[in-house]
């Protein structure tokens, strides 16, 4: 049998998750094309493919599998070198469009009520608000990174504003997302935006949620519900965390959706997650956006809670087997990856805490694990990847008992992990 799985995007922290799984046994993890490659600066697709094609041709072998935990570009190179080596996966055209936000609220709209009033704005001319939306709104790319180019915009200078800053950035991924759409036949609405766009959403309201799951044999099987804790009064993620906090009757909706929007877009052999808001009161959920794969970073709060990485139905069904995964194995009952954030504008760091305060506080509080994202002397606003708000100082993974301790966990890692700057 063959034993090596080509992992799209293999970095060192989630290639020590992958080699802690149960079906890790007998299996050799290799990388191709690495996060630099795949994430950072500008994106030519067809020369990713080609030194991906390069890397598999000069193996000595046939893959096992091919996978990745990524977005575009490696959620859509995933199924193209599957189909060249013959392996299971998502189909393309299921892929874009969950990728595409503007192709996945159409099809999205086919099936449920649950999504906001939306349209595309024409980032050329006079742009406008699309008819039926209205302030406040979210602009986004109809295909971005993470909360890259997406802007909360209250008015119409904000919405002039924010246009201006899509004009200049919406080409980074949108261009290269072209190359993929031509590879597909598309509806004459998506063709007619492409995928370098602006959408255009109503403002949701509630609190955030997810759900994960996966498609095998035309089941849609949802494992598991996560909540996203913002920073109060603001639009930048404070954590998630697992298990989702919220009533089961709101996870059970939730879970209905998926599963009529996954069939709807034809997904097959693969694993999602999907954004929600949900209401407290009344119970209504509202759906954000679909991913065609499973969130990467909630695999050690799995580990922490289950005792398994959710990395393990990913590797499952691209080998072609049956998910098995365990629920409430692990040393706790409830786990957060938590962020600690500088909202008062760019600067340079200074100071960052030392390895030796960082053991220390992980010792006393156990379950913890610190991770410190700029370097010394950093400027912040080179960072990759932050969202349009804030910048991101450090990632905390802590497993707790409950709620309650997780949140006073946080607490003491505000406290006592001290950064200094220099605006």
């Amino acid at each position: 049998m063959n034993d090596e799985v080509f992992v799209l995007g293999l970095d060192e922290e989630n290639e020590r998750i992958l080699k802690r799984l149960p079906s890790a046994a007998g299996l050799r993890f290799r990388p191709l094309l690495s996060p630099d490659e795949l994430q950072h600066g500008e994106i030519d697709f067809p020369d990713l493919m080609k030194k991906a094609r390069q890397q598999l041709d000069d193996f000595d072998g046939e893959p096992a599998a091919i996978v990745t935990y990524w977005d575009f570009p490696a959620a859509t190179m995933a199924p193209l070198l599957c189909e060249e080596h013959g392996l299971p996966h998502v189909p393309l055209p299921a892929v874009l469009k969950c990728e595409h936000k503007y192709w996945s609220r159409l099809e999205q709209r086919k099936v449920i009520d649950e999504l906001p009033p939306f349209g595309i704005v024409d980032l050329d001319g006079d742009p406008q608000p699309p008819p039926g939306v209205d302030f406040p709104m979210w602009l986004k790319p109809v295909k971005g990174f993470s909360s890259e180019l997406a802007f909360h915009v209250r008015d119409k200078q904000g919405f002039a504003d924010a246009v201006g800053e899509l004009r200049e950035g919406v080409g980074r991924v949108g261009d290269p997302f072209e190359d993929v759409l031509r590879r597909v036949e598309l509806p004459r609405e998506i063709a007619e935006v492409g995928g370098a766009a602006c959408l255009a959403e109503s403002e949701l309201h509630g609190v955030q949620a997810a759900v994960e799951g996966y498609v095998r044999k035309g089941e849609v099987h949802v494992y598991a519900a996560l909540d996203s804790v913002d920073f109060p009064g603001r639009s930048s993620f404070l954590r998630h965390q697992y298990p989702s906090q919220l009533p089961d009757e709101t996870v059970r909706r939730m879970s209905d959706i998926a599963e009529r929007v996954m069939r709807q877009v034809g997904f097959e052999k693969g694993t999602f997650s999907i954004e929600f808001f949900c209401d407290r009161q009344s119970g209504q959920v509202c759906l954000l956006e679909i991913n065609p794969r499973h969130s990467q970073s909630h695999a050690e709060l799995f580990e922490l809670v289950d005792g398994v990485a959710n990395h393990e139905i990913m590797v499952r069904l691209g080998l072609g087997q049956e998910p098995h995964f365990p629920r409430g194995r692990g040393p706790y009952r409830i786990a957060g990856r938590c962020y600690l954030r500088r909202f008062d504008g760019d600067a340079v760091v200074t100071r960052i805490p030392s390895e030796a305060e960082i053991a220390a506080l992980c010792r006393e509080l156990g379950g913890t694990t610190i991770s410190i994202t700029p370097g010394e002397g950093q400027r912040l606003s080179d960072l990759p990847e932050q969202d349009s708000y804030s910048f991101e100082l450090a990632e905390l993974i802590i497993g707790a008992d409950t709620e309650d301790e997780l949140e006073a966990k946080y607490a003491k890692c505000e406290e006592r992990l001290r950064f200094e700057f220099e605006d």
